[in-house]
């Protein structure tokens, strides 16, 4: 792969995209391990031919070794079996939204039309325990918003996800599974499903056949919003995960909508917080229409540019002895609390290309973890 194969105007080759797959699928690489990884090396192929030895730097025991080519054959062969197919970031056809944003997935697992990403797109989401009530007014107005020409984006959990999809799926709608995208959950949702893939659009970012588990939703969540102008927000408790795809949707700069609800009922407490914190308030389809008019807010990402690295403006030599030096300093100040990387760079005078290289060599090793707001934690082996 050259460094054009990064211009977010190409197809992939076969052959890339296997190379992405294995590298995502790595023990201890996220997304911002991944990019660093194509920033530092060019190709996903060179990144996986260094892993071995970069995570033996790091101080790993075990060599890292990526899955093997046979299972990247065998997980793709399954998946364009269902009817689906895999996007890089960098691709033509990946959501452009969703690219805009930090630690955006390098490869999604897709089913249905992924078209319906480049239209205005809008995330509805809320309490699985909803009110009648709530999920009335989630079915009514993702109805409307999408006769008004707006794709919703949901979880296709039940309640107001599941309300949110059948209001819309005339009209177009996307459905983002914390697991694998052939297993459905909950299990009631089968034939709902089944319509937005024939219907509609589902994405993925985890392996096939891998169920869901608490700590992918909000990876889930962050895709649901990164894929929309404005997250709406129906029926919601203070800790629920519908409050945070809410402040992810802060983060990426997206708008927050929130309806009202009675004080006295928990699941109105989320997004009564959401509207105290300055979120805008909606009571009917008309609201959000007008602040989509008034703030441009479909055209918000027309020209945002790609999180994927330009490699023609990269330079990440470093020295080895350098880095091997900012690896010891680095142990010693870093600890099991969250500490800016910024911060560590201006308090202990390091250069940026050998820390950053020092960083991915522990990372690797799985002795350090990355944090949101680009901080990093040592972990406790």
């Amino acid at each position: 792969m050259t460094q054009q194969a990064l211009n977010p105007k190409i197809s992939f080759l076969i052959e890339e995209k296997l190379d992405w797959l294995r590298l995502s699928r790595t023990e201890n690489i996220g997304p911002i391990t991944f990019y660093k990884l194509l920033e530092i090396y060019g190709t996903a192929k060179n990144a996986l031919d260094a892993l071995p030895e970069l995570s033996k730097k790091g101080g790993r025991k075990k060599p890292l070794i990526a899955p093997t080519l046979a299972s990247a054959q065998k997980e793709y062969a399954a998946l364009k079996k269902l009817g689906g197919d895999m996007v890089c970031a960098g691709e033509d056809t990946y959501p452009l939204s969703l690219a805009a944003t930090d630690g955006a997935p390098p490869i999604l697992s897709y089913i249905g039309d992924l078209t319906l990403t480049r239209a205005p797109c809008l995330a509805m989401v809320g309490a699985r325990n909803a009110s009648l009530n709530g999920k009335k007014f989630a079915y009514k107005l993702s109805k409307e918003l999408g006769q008004s020409g707006q794709i919703i984006a949901s979880g296709l959990a039940r309640g107001i996800d599941t309300a949110a999809h059948e209001g819309a799926i005339d009209t177009g709608t996307i459905a983002v599974v914390a697991g694998g995208i052939d297993i459905v959950y909950p299990r009631e949702n089968q034939k709902l499903y089944e319509d937005i893939c024939q219907r509609g659009l589902v994405i993925a970012e985890s392996p096939l056949g891998m169920e869901p588990a608490a700590r992918l939703f909000p990876k889930r969540n962050r895709i649901v919003s990164g894929l929309s102008t404005g997250v709406i927000v129906i029926e919601a408790t203070i800790k629920s995960g519908s409050l945070i795809t809410a402040h992810m949707a802060g983060e990426q700069g997206r708008d927050v909508y929130a309806i009202p609800g009675y004080p006295g009922d928990p699941r109105a407490a989320g997004p009564n917080k959401l509207i105290q914190d300055g979120a805008t308030l909606i009571t009917r389809t008309q609201d959000i229409l007008q602040n989509i008019e008034n703030f441009g807010g479909n055209s918000l990402f027309d020209n945002a540019p790609q999180t994927v690295p330009n490699l023609s403006l990269i330079d990440n030599k470093a020295d080895e002895k350098d880095i091997e030096e900012t690896r010891n300093i680095l142990l010693q100040n870093l600890s099991q609390m969250p500490v800016g990387v910024d911060e560590l760079a201006r308090t202990c005078h390091l250069s940026i290309p050998s820390m950053q290289m020092a960083l991915l060599e522990m990372e690797l090793a799985g002795r350090l973890q990355r944090l949101p707001g680009n901080r990093i934690v040592l972990i406790d082996e």
